[in-house]
């Protein structure tokens, strides 16, 4: 499908509920100094991952979290089964942010046979890049230097329906999205590893410069399984 331009929003426009969900260290890392996949939470953290997304209409996820990770973004068999009951389309709606648009179209991720993704890039994207991506997802370019995330929302929720939408990864992403005040409820699983170190990114990407504003959580769940602890946090507005 051809890339369709998008203008930034002007206004507060409809979006989906956005969740987040991590898996941190015990000093608040979201992966290693060289951003390796995050395997040191438990098989109980991972299938947790999978029932957050089954409950949501879309994932979310940046380019550079894809590519480290070798996403597919799937559901298994049974959890789709169960979407399927409450009448729900079997795979929730994939979603990648780009702001370059540098992906590689014979990722898993565009080739594993899943319903087709909808990407969002920017005016950054090359020809090449775009006619590689062109029939293999719904590529949406905006006229910027960066993606509008609260125009990429808006356009979620009236173009595809999506009503709630899960957020996985990475920091850089989360950082953004709580800059535009886009994010509602976080899931933190807390896991029994120390990394250390400065460059081993955190919730907001590696750790620098603060937010423009603090964000305010409320703990509305907290479950001890084993050596991990299992926590759900609501945003805070005033």
């Amino acid at each position: 499908m051809p890339a369709k331009s998008s203008q930034s929003a002007t206004a507060v426009l409809p979006r989906p509920f956005v969740t987040a969900n991590f898996a941190i260290t015990a000093d608040g890392r979201i992966s290693t100094r060289n951003l390796t996949p995050a395997t040191f939470s438990s098989p109980r953290d991972k299938r947790r991952l999978l029932e957050i997304r089954s409950g949501c209409d879309a994932i979310l996820v940046g380019a550079r979290t894809l590519s480290a990770d070798s996403m597919k973004l799937g559901i298994p068999a049974d959890l789709r089964a169960a979407r399927e009951k409450r009448r729900k389309a079997a795979w929730p709606l994939r979603v990648i942010v780009s702001n370059t648009g540098r992906l590689d179209a014979r990722a898993p991720f565009f080739t594993s046979g899943l319903p087709m993704p909808v990407v969002f890039t920017t005016r950054k994207i090359t020809t090449r890049n775009c006619t590689a991506l062109t029939g293999l997802c719904d590529l949406y370019l905006h006229l910027a230097e960066k993606v509008n995330l609260s125009a990429a929302l808006a356009t979620l929720r009236e173009d595809y329906g999506i009503k709630r939408l899960v957020c996985e990864g990475g920091g850089t992403l989360l950082r953004a999205l709580l800059v535009a005040d886009l994010v509602d409820e976080l899931h933190v699983t807390l896991c029994p590893r120390i990394f250390g170190g400065t460059k081993a990114p955190t919730l907001t990407g590696i750790a620098g410069e603060f937010l423009p504003r603090s964000t305010q959580l409320r703990l509305t769940e907290m479950l001890p399984v084993g050596d991990e602890c299992f926590t759900r946090w609501r945003v805070v507005r005033a």
